[in-house]
């Protein structure tokens, strides 16, 4: 058991969170959670090791590892994807060096009768003690089993990672923490950058060979099937829920309403003993009275009701220009680099104010599609935009292609034209950029602001078909959910690519599947594309068995 006591965290006159405890015991599987700002990633690093808190302490048995991955890793270095990987063992394959050394020393030294011979005895026995009851690993296969199962192909094994994206040198972080079997697994927006089918292998592997987990994301389908337990985080104290997410949010509902009618009662309280005072205070027959209720107000302790985000963001695209029935026609597209083939003579017809989504394990070329869609890119085969085709494009890394010397208004006064100009501020206002936020340079802002701020340069022309790649990343569920509503009521057509199941659910009502150089058409919404895999994964199974 990993224990949690006390722990304080004050910074600059701010109290960030006060004297909280818990404890995090085997099989736990926790949900981190609070507004943005409440303290999450900083009580994740606490319990890590890696920060450390005003007052109080985690404690943890000697021989137990807790492995953390951060929501932003800073490594690169000229390693394989394997060699890094195969760095989980480290430790193991160190201690093996180091026995081989010192047996190397002990067949050449001829001192049998010293005192040094003999220590080194001891030495060798205490190490091999140490590594053989370690228990007997294939780490080869283990390193290949976890590499494959976050995504990678076997033909990356021997790329250096500095070819990688961040995203995909996070897996190998996550890669070296899952081959730990660490004790405790400390993940701070893990599926940010993955593809649907690596977010399930994670799941099943975190709730079948995990010993304990606790998690910060935004996914609110990964958070309900993965997580048992969750702890919310509000005005720097928090509440233990012994339930999963969805669970827990009726929950805190039913709290807050209760907190709410005992706040409303105990200020009805105030203001009828207030109200007496000021009537009897001077009335002698009635002093005493007035002096004790004066007392008893004094001594009161106000009752507090939990903050809860009320940020809103007020999002609407703009009404479409009519387009042509069939705004994308794809006949025999077909994209190779080199030998690599992406895909072969993919044909699809996308309808005017349909909502699709392009989804597929990351590399299968949804994003070379996008780019064959936007005429970026050549390719084989024809490709078609219909009459009257405006497009709207937000790209993957559209938060990392903004002017980082700029400032939050800067930037979009930069993009604006005609009216809007004169209501910038409303509208970053309703991207929750309220007050001083607005005169914030881009190089200070987190990635969630970033890409709110991306999509407001999106918004600012009015267009029909709209291309949104991996569009929620970085966003909280609060955001994701208000942006999901404008875009089902976006009157344009829609192409998605994204890996969150849960923003898809009830959006796309047609699915592209991208794999194998293929692309094939579901006529159906996500949740029965899924239900569709599963069973074809079963049929592949049993054909291998």
């Amino acid at each position: 058991m990993i224990s949690v006591d006390s722990l304080t965290l004050e910074f600059g006159g701010t109290t960030l969170f006060k004297d909280i405890s818990f404890a995090i015991n085997d099989k736990d599987r926790i949900a981190l959670m609070g507004k943005n700002g409440a303290g999450k990633s900083t009580l994740l690093k606490i319990i890590a090791g890696v920060k450390t808190p005003t007052r109080g302490r985690v404690t943890a048995p000697n021989d137990a590892v807790i492995a953390y991955l951060p929501q932003h890793l800073i490594t690169e270095n000229n390693r394989t994807v394997f060699e890094e990987a195969s760095q989980a063992f480290a430790s193991i394959f160190e201690m093996k060096r180091e026995i081989d050394e010192l047996n190397q020393q002990l067949t050449t030294r001829t001192d049998y009768e010293s005192d040094s011979y003999y220590k080194l005895i001891e030495e060798v026995s205490t190490l091999s003690e140490k590594y053989y009851t370690i228990e007997e690993i294939n780490f080869d296969a283990e390193v290949e089993k976890i590499l494959i199962g976050l995504g990678f192909r076997r033909d990356d094994f021997t790329r250096p990672t500095s070819e990688f994206s961040g995203g995909w040198r996070m897996r190998i972080e996550l890669a070296k923490i899952l081959l730990q079997k660490p004790d405790l697994i400390l993940l701070d927006e893990p599926t940010n950058h993955m593809d649907i089918e690596s977010v399930q292998w994670l799941e099943e592997f975190l709730i079948n060979s995990a010993k304990a987990v606790i998690l910060i994301s935004h996914d609110r389908a990964f958070v309900d099937n993965i997580t048992t337990r969750t702890i919310e985080i509000t005005m720097g104290r928090i509440y233990d829920y012994k339930v999963n997410y969805s669970t827990y949010l009726q929950l805190r509902q039913e709290r807050r309403e209760q907190q709410q009618r005992q706040y409303d009662d105990q200020q009805k309280m105030i203001a009828d003993n207030k109200e007496f005072i000021e009537r009897f205070k001077g009335t002698y027959s009635k002093t005493n009275q007035v002096q004790s209720r004066v007392r008893m107000l004094e001594k009161l302790e106000i009752l507090e009701v939990d903050e809860e985000d009320t940020s809103a963001l007020n999002l609407r695209f703009p009404p479409s220009p009519r387009s042509g029935s069939w705004p994308v026609i794809a006949e025999g597209v077909s994209k190779s680099y080199g030998d690599h083939n992406v895909f072969s003579n993919a044909s699809f017809s996308i309808e005017r104010g349909e909502k699709i989504a392009f989804v597929g394990r990351n590399g299968e070329g949804k994003s070379t599609m996008i780019k064959a869609i936007m005429g970026e890119i050549p390719f084989d085969g024809k490709m078609a935009l219909g009459h009257n085709v405006s497009i709207g494009y937000f790209a993957q890394n559209q938060a990392s292609l903004l002017n980082e010397e700029l400032t939050v208004f800067q930037t979009i006064d930069d993009v604006a034209v005609g009216d809007i100009r004169t209501k910038i501020k409303d509208l970053l206002g309703a991207f929750m950029f309220g007050g001083d936020d607005i005169n914030k340079k881009v190089k200070v802002l987190s990635g969630g602001e970033r890409t709110r701020l991306s999509m407001i340069k999106l918004l600012l022309e009015p267009v029909n078909l709209l291309i949104l790649d991996e569009p929620t990343n970085h966003l909280d569920m609060r955001t994701k959910d208000i942006l999901k509503s404008a875009l089902l009521a976006f009157d344009g057509t829609l192409i998605l690519v994204s890996h969150d199941r849960d923003f898809l659910d009830g959006l796309a009502t047609k699915v592209y599947e991208f794999g194998n150089g293929e692309v094939k058409e579901h006529l159906y919404d996500i949740r029965g594309f899924l239900e569709k895999k599963k069973m074809e994964n079963l049929k592949e199974i049993e054909r291998k068995g």
